[in-house]
């Protein structure tokens, strides 16, 4: 009873201002399809319906039923509902047993292997505000972030190494931790600003764990507040501790938050599918079937409650036949050639799981 679980009817933002063409409505050009969600994900909504449509017209003589689910609320999904609350209810522990799950939510028409999990993160430095013409009265938190942040990106690197699973999966990068925007206290040119905050995110291969990530982030910043003085400085008035009667902050600080806690991260954490799965040799069998090739990947995105359901004891298995490079992006589209051929992979699933 193979399950295509995954696909989702509800889609990110679009400004009209910013696109071409009218991103709520479907515009064909060609072999191009244009519109919010073609790729993510109302494009996989479109085929499985077609495909069920399919079914219920030519009414093969299958041995096993076929399991279909979509998700209303995906790219913002509210707790309590979904496929999780499916899952927790024993509503699919039919697709548990000598079954696979088949994600529809990912791109480029080739099989997934491999997802990461997705940590978004706050460094914020406090220091002291000052005249810029006497830095070493103040300090400077804008340093002392980005002193802070080399800190812990080397120790990041050498506690979560790239590991020889990533290449068997074929990832295009390790885990990776970076800063991705950048903020401090409002103030003049000529003043060291009193807060500076960096965010940014972690993409964690699913060879680790991502609450021993935040423990381990959280002992670093520990340790540069207890060394606070022992931080690299710049300069011969850079400082990140101060002295005097008269002087309202002595030290500088460093705190790291977690847009997530420690539950919530579970539901993105990265996946790596079973290799040996009979469903994925059924996949990648289809897919070269029809595409005339097939090269799994693996990525470091992030799919929501897919390792909570290999947890739970679903044999996962990810794909979809959208266009990376223009998921969530403006001008959204898909090719209708990629959805024909998704039509015909997953009708070959079928048959080869049904023969299995």
């Amino acid at each position: 009873c193979p399950g295509l679980v995954g696909a989702h009817f509800d889609v990110v933002p679009a400004n009209p201002e910013t696109w071409e063409r009218d991103p709520f409505s479907l515009i064909v050009e060609g072999d191009k399809l244009y519109g919010r969600g073609t790729t993510d994900c109302l494009g996989h909504v479109a085929v499985i319906t077609l495909l069920l449509q399919h079914l219920a017209k030519r009414q093969p003589k299958l041995k096993r039923s076929v399991v279909a689910v979509f998700i209303a609320g995906e790219e913002g999904g509210e707790a309590g509902v979904g496929i999780d609350m499916l899952v927790q209810h024993g509503m699919l522990d039919q697709l548990k047993h000598d079954c696979t799950c088949y994600w529809i939510d990912a791109a480029d028409s080739q099989p997934c292997t491999g997802t990461a999990g997705a940590l978004q993160w706050h460094l914020k430095a406090t220091g002291r505000v000052f005249h810029s013409g006497l830095p070493h009265l103040g300090i400077n938190s804008l340093e002392l972030a980005s002193e802070a942040m080399a800190i812990i990106q080397k120790r990041f690197y050498e506690d979560f190494p790239p590991l020889p699973q990533e290449k068997l999966y074929k990832y295009g990068t390790p885990s990776t931790m970076k800063p991705t925007q950048v903020s401090c206290s409002p103030g003049a040119l000529n003043q060291l600003p009193a807060w500076t905050e960096f965010s940014g995110d972690v993409r964690l291969t699913p060879f680790y764990d991502p609450v021993d990530v935040m423990n381990k982030v959280q002992e670093y910043v520990d340790e540069i507040n207890q060394n606070i003085g022992n931080v690299p400085t710049r300069g011969p008035c850079s400082k990140y501790t101060l002295e005097g009667e008269d002087v309202d902050v002595k030290r500088g600080n460093v705190e790291i938050t977690w847009t997530d806690d420690k539950e919530s991260v579970r539901q993105m954490e990265g996946i790596a599918c079973n290799l040996d799965s009979p469903g994925l040799k059924a996949l990648i069998d289809a897919t070269a079937q029809v595409k005339g090739e097939v090269k799994p990947y693996s990525i470091t995105g992030s799919l929501p409650l897919v390792r909570e359901m290999q947890n739970a004891g679903f044999d996962i298995q990810i794909s979809g036949f959208g266009l990376s490079k223009t998921y969530h992006a403006d001008n959204e589209y898909c090719l209708l050639s990629d959805m024909q051929d998704a039509f015909q992979i997953l009708l070959r699933v079928i048959s080869i799981n049904d023969e299995q």
